[in-house]
Order: C-alpha cells, then sequence, then structure tokens
C-alpha cells in the first residue's frame, strides 16, 4: 500500500495526518508544538500515527509538510547576518524602500520602521550597471566584487544577497558575483534576484532576496535535520514542503528558495478546506482557520483559491506567489486584557502559545484566554487533543474572573461572554478583509471553519457573515495537514515584459507565455513527473499606461488561435477585475502588460474521498451526554453527541456540543448541523430548513 503523510506545524500544536492512497483511510495524530527545535514535534507526531495504522515510518511514501520556520525566523529576528551586493549608486535601496506606512493617518507618528534585514553597514556597491532592455552599460569590475565581498566577509556575513539595477532583464554580472562569492565565501549561502525575483521594481527584488538570504541557513538546517529524523535508512521516502501558492516543492527546493514558503502553513488549511468543500458539492467559500494563536481566512471561487503576488509576515512585505490569506491576532490562545488607559476589554493579539498555554491547561498559565472562556461557558469537553491535555475549569474560572473584576461585569460567565464576542468580531473583520473589501457579498459563499478552535466559533461566524452552510471538515484540527496530503507539485517561471498592448500581438504573447511553461515544466521533470501529466496555467500582470500598481489576469491560452482575440479577451478580463475592485475604468487609457508568469502543477494525489455510513434523520444513537452551557445571557441544557458515531443524513438540533479528538463543534440555539456523507458537518439555521 502507499502512504501519504502530512504535517502541519502551528504555534501550538502539530497535526499529522496519515493517508491511505488506495483505500482513503486517515489516521491523524496531534502533539504539542516544540518551538526550540520544530522537528521534535514533527518526529513524535509520525511516529504517532504510524502506529495507529500499524506501520513503520519507511512505509510511507511521501512526507509532505507545511512549516513556520521561515516566517518565525523573521517575526523572531533570528535570522543571518545578511550582506547585500547592490549596483554602484543604489546602497540605500532597502532605507529608502516605498513611501507607505501602515496604521493609518497618524501612522507615520507612531509607527518605528523597522531595521532592514540587510544592515547599511553590510552593503556594498559594486562597478556595474545593465540597461532596462539587458544591454550592458558597465561592464562588471570584478576586482571591485572581490575586494567588496573581502570587506562582507570580515563583517561575519552568513548569507549573501545579490541585488543588481536590471538584473531582470539580464542576469549576467548577477550570476558572475555568484561564482566569486563562492571563491571569496566559501560556504556562505547566496541568494541572486534574478533567481529569486526576477521582476521589475529594484526595492521589491531586492527585500525580497535579503528575506530569501536571511531565512536561508536556518530553513536549510531545519531541511536537513528533518530530513535526516524522518526518512528511515534504506526507504524510499521524499520530503516535500507545501509553498505559499499552495503547490509542492522538494526539500531541496525550499532549502534554496526559502522565501516561496513563508505562508506554506496557511496555505495548507486553504488547499484542505477546498478538498472537503468539493466532497460536500460547494464551490465558492470563505476559509476560517482559527488556531492556538492566530486565525487565518481566504476566499476561493469555483474551488480556486485567490492568489496574490505579496506576502506579509509581521512589517515585511515580500513579493513571492502566495494563497491570498489575511491573519489576525485571535487563537484560543489570544490573551484577554484591560488597558488601564481605555478600561475597554480587549482579546489578543498577544499569545499563551503552547508554553504556558490558557490557564485551564494547568501548565503555569495564569493570564485569561480564548481557551479559558470557552471552558466557563461550558464549550468544551474535560480533555483535548485525545487526552493529552486535561482541562482545568477552576484554573479556567480565576483566570477569567481578573476580567470581571476590571470591567467591574457582574459575573465570571459575563466576562468570559464578552472575550467571546470580541475575538469572533475581529475574526468577522479579517472575514470583510477577503470579501467585501475585495468586492465580494459573505452571502454567496459557503464558510469552511477548521483548526482546533474553528468550530467552536464557526456558528456565530456564520451568524456574523451570513454565509451559509458553515462547513466543518472531519478532523478540523488537522485539515492544514490534510491539505498537505492532497496537494501536487508545482513549478512557477515568471518573466517582466513592459509592453503596451498597441506593442504586442497575439502571437508574439503567445510564444512568450509558452516559453515561460517551458521554463515552469523543469520542477516537475526534475521530480519524474510525465509531461502528458502537467497541467499549465497562465496569468499576466496589467495595467493601464501611467498606473504605478498591476492587477493579475488568468490568461485563456486558447484564446490565442491566430484570430486575434487573446488581447481582446485580456482587456475584458482587466476591465471587469479594475471595475470590481475600484468601480471605474480609464477607458482612453491603453493597457499595457508588466510580467507574465506560467505555473505547472502534477496530478492530484491520488488519495480516495471517504464516506460514511448512511443513517436517518434521528442522531440519539451518537449522542453521549448533556451539560449546561452559557449562551445569549443564560444557562441551558445542550446535548452532547460523539462525532465518531454520527451517520450520514443525521441532525443534530442546537444548541449541542459534538466532540472529537482534534476538535469540539458548537451548534448554538435556532441552528440545526446535518451529516454530509463525506463527514463533513453542514450547520445552517432552522428558518433555512
Amino acid at each position: 500500500m502507499s502512504y501519504r503523510l502530512g504535517v502541519d506545524v502551528g504555534g501550538t500544536f502539530t497535526d499529522v495526518l496519515l493517508a491511505n492512497e488506495v483505500t482513503g483511510e486517515t489516521f491523524r495524530a496531534k502533539t504539542s508544538s516544540t518551538p526550540a527545535d520544530q522537528s521534535v514535534g514533527v518526529l513524535r507526531g509520525m511516529e504517532q500515527v504510524c502506529r495507529q495504522a500499524g506501520i513503520g515510518l519507511g512505509d510511507v511514501a511521501e512526507v509532505l509538510h507545511g512549516t513556520t520556520v521561515a516566517t518565525n525566523s523573521i517575526l523572531e529576528g533570528k535570522g543571518a547576518r545578511v550582506g547585500l551586493v547592490t549596483t554602484n549608486g543604489f546602497r540605500q535601496v532597502l532605507q529608502i524602500g516605498r513611501s507607505f506606512v501602515p496604521g493609518g493617518l497618524a501612522g507615520w507618528i507612531i509607527w518605528p520602521k523597522p531595521e532592514p534585514l540587510a544592515a547599511l553597514e553590510n552593503t556594498v556597491e559594486v562597478v556595474e550597471r545593465i540597461g532596462s532592455k539587458g544591454e550592458v552599460v558597465t561592464p562588471l569590475d570584478e576586482d571591485d566584487v572581490r575586494t567588496k565581498l573581502q570587506y562582507l566577509k570580515s563583517q561575519g556575513v552568513e548569507a549573501l544577497s545579490v541585488s543588481l539595477i536590471n538584473s531582470y532583464a539580464n542576469m549576467a554580472h548577477e550570476k558572475r558575483i555568484g561564482e566569486i562569492a563562492a571563491e571569496e565565501l566559501p560556504g556562505v549561502p547566496v541568494s541572486l534576484s534574478s533567481e529569486v525575483l526576477p521582476e521589475i521594481r529594484e526595492y521589491e527584488r531586492a527585500i525580497t532576496t535579503v528575506a530569501n538570504a536571511y531565512v536561508q541557513p536556518q530553513v536549510s538546517r531545519y531541511m536537513d535535520n528533518l530530513a535526516g529524523k524522518a526518512k528511515v535508512p534504506g526507504s524510499a521516502t521524499k520530503l516535500y514542503i507545501l509553498k505559499s501558492d499552495g503547490g509542492l516543492i522538494s526539500a531541496d527546493t525550499a532549502a534554496e528558495n526559502p522565501v516561496s514558503v513563508m505562508m506554506s502553513g496557511p496555505a495548507g488549511g486553504v488547499v484542505g478546506a477546498v478538498w472537503f468543500a468539493e466532497q460536500a458539492g460547494y464551490k465558492d467559500l470563505l476559509t476560517f482557520d482559527m488556531g492556538g494563536t492566530s486565525t487565518d481566512v481566504a476566499l476561493v471561487q469555483d474551488l480556486q483559491p485567490r492568489i496574490g503576488r505579496e506576502t506579509m509576515v509581521g512589517d515585511l512585505t515580500v513579493r513571492a506567489t502566495s494563497v491570498d490569506v489575511r491573519t489576525v491576532g485571535a487563537g484560543g490562545g489570544s490573551i484577554a486584557h484591560v488597558p488601564a488607559l481605555t478600561q475597554a476589554l480587549r482579546v489578543g493579539p498577544q499569545s499563551a502559545g503552547a508554553s504556558p498555554g490558557p490557564a485551564a491547561y494547568g501548565a503555569g498559565g495564569t493570564e485569561p484566554t480564548v481557551t479559558d472562556a470557552n471552558v466557563v461557558l461550558g464549550y468544551l469537553p474535560s480533555e483535548l487533543a485525545g487526552g493529552e491535555i486535561a482541562l482545568q475549569k477552576d484554573q479556567a474560572r480565576e483566570a477569567v474572573g481578573t476580567i470581571m473584576a476590571a470591567t467591574r461585569l457582574g459575573s465570571v460567565e459575563a466576562a468570559a461572554s464578552g472575550i467571546i464576542d470580541i475575538v469572533n468580531e475581529n475574526m468577522f473583520g479579517a472575514l470583510r478583509l477577503v470579501s467585501v473589501q475585495q468586492g465580494f457579498d459573505p452571502r454567496d459563499f459557503a464558510l469552511v471553519a477548521f483548526g482546533g478552535a474553528g468550530p467552536l466559533h464557526a456558528n456565530a461566524l456564520g451568524k456574523l457573515t451570513g454565509a451559509w452552510p458553515v462547513i466543518v471538515p472531519p478532523s478540523p484540527g488537522v485539515l492544514c495537514a490534510y491539505g498537505d496530503a492532497t496537494t501536487s507539485v508545482r513549478g512557477e517561471a515568471v518573466r517582466t515584459l513592459v509592453r503596451r498592448f498597441g506593442e504586442l500581438t497575439d502571437d508574439t504573447l503567445r510564444a512568450e507565455l509558452l516559453d515561460r511553461a517551458e521554463a515552469a515544466r523543469a520542477t516537475l521533470r526534475d521530480e519524474g513527473i510525465p509531461e502528458d501529466l502537467h497541467r499549465i496555467e497562465f496569468q499576466v500582470d496589467l495595467r493601464y499606461h501611467g498606473q504605478g500598481f498591476e492587477i493579475p489576469v488568468a490568461v485563456d491560452i486558447d484564446a490565442f488561435d491566430g484570430k486575434g482575440a487573446g488581447l481582446d479577451s485580456l482587456r475584458k478580463s482587466f476591465d471587469a477585475e479594475h471595475a470590481r475592485l475600484f468601480s471605474f475604468l480609464l477607458e482612453r487609457s491603453e493597457h499595457e502588460l508588466v510580467s507574465i508568469r506560467a505555473t505547472a502543477s502534477g496530478p492530484r494525489p491520488n488519495v480516495t474521498s471517504s464516506h460514511i455510513p448512511s443513517g436517518g434523520k434521528e442522531a440519539s444513537a451518537a449522542e453521549t451526554s448533556t451539560t449546561e452551557i452559557f449562551v445569549d445571557g443564560d444557562w441551558v441544557s445542550a446535548k452532547v453527541y460523539d462525532r465518531a458515531k454520527l451517520l450520514a443524513g443525521n441532525e443534530v438540533a442546537g444548541p449541542a456540543i459534538i466532540t472529537e479528538m482534534d476538535s469540539t463543534t458548537l451548534v448554538l440555539p435556532d441552528h440545526y448541523a446535518t451529516v454530509h456523507d463525506s463527514g463533513s458537518l453542514l450547520i445552517r439555521p432552522i428558518d433555512q430548513k
């Protein structure tokens, strides 16, 4: 039998899912993350899930991993000391940056500008110049390069980034500097902007290349460490890493280009959500992934996640293709607090994390968290993660009691309800960012809720957004790992090609697109994927001539059939997207192409969809007990169900709690959940019956 193993490392838990590709049978494990060395928690989870399946690690054909190592390196400021080589005259490229300051109108007053990842004293200029069309204006002075590299060596740089002006048009000078660096700085990893991001705009290219160099040593060490622990000698196990765009690349490629895996973890959740939404018969969805530290949301149309061209990690924005995920500091571990200045209750973004965790974990945490509030309200069972964590209700009440005292609310339950209401509003705001503020009505979408804490808050988010049904997939706590296990290898090739439409023809643009497709196929060929199984998609970045930004537009390559309809189809697509985003068109302005992009994807894995046995509407056979929960200002009786015993067609009327190993689902009064034959729970208001 063939097994695929998906692993997702979160801030609090590490999730593992093992899938039998033949039968569709899955096994899951959830264990505490180990921030000091993530590979420890990963290996522990892998061993647990393999024991459940009765197999050894060597029986796993592929390990597919969503990792936050690159992200954490930047957030924690623990990357390498980076040296930057630029063209003469461009030494302050990172310091100048872009004139954008977060924080609204007064942001420039209160925003502390972060230090660049490559310090000015570690930035050097070399004599060279490439023109915008790729011509050599000033030859590269190799003696000057060696002198500057020796200076960086004396500075103790641990990684080198090279970003020369216009290198996207001609990489010859950067390539030569890389060769010289191998001689002058042996053992120091080198990132070339012409390989990391061969696109126009020197600042974005420079910061992305520097970010790649900054995290490269740590990511490379992690990949080597994980591969050494996870691969049994003599086995044929392959290790793949999930990219920010939801595709897979080999661990070696990820180590060379770690900037492409910055949003690896959140992308896995979106891929998994799409998989289960498709099984349940829904194509348009909002995804809502609430973990222990943060909540990630995204929008999917026709089973295709919206893809962005930027990835933001903390204050850093880099140019890297990624699923358009928005993140807020709202998770089960988010800490509730009452600032002395405002005396208003706040929740997050600070988190208790995995250590010490919420007060209810009994591991030393004393600050009130969202999890503690859920415990006080009776929404959570006595144990989490299959018994790994026993919840201490008294300690949760004591922690939430500090909020009651600070806000002068009348009861601990009222304080807990306030915490839940605020965190729900925070997450609702994130969902509006990917829907309403992008021109979409959330009522036209289903809401897929997952993550360890997502199903607890899903029904409330459905009420706030009007997105129905709320879909809770099977094993929602390990859905990111499921996404890792059900995606495919992907390669991308991009080229900047600034041309007005009047300077293009269908034939010339088609030839350029096909050339990029050929380059994108290289990744799949390296993995031995037959060419007839490659799926090619094209995208172009367009703007009106004179605009300072672009909009990505999908390309229908069949429209470029020699009849002149190709460019016209791009005009119409761009205008429609521009009107949706900004509500106006510049009808007298000529359209302009900026960049072209081709993506090659391998076949989806042969993971069989699972189906659960059918039953009637009556769900009493799955009922395990009754409990008291606090909702709408009062204690009410709620039935508790074991999700593993629910059958397809069963209906669960709220108020109810549905428990499983890795998550808990809350069904509110005046709502009901139907069990789909794929195993997903579909929650709707009673009045929609």
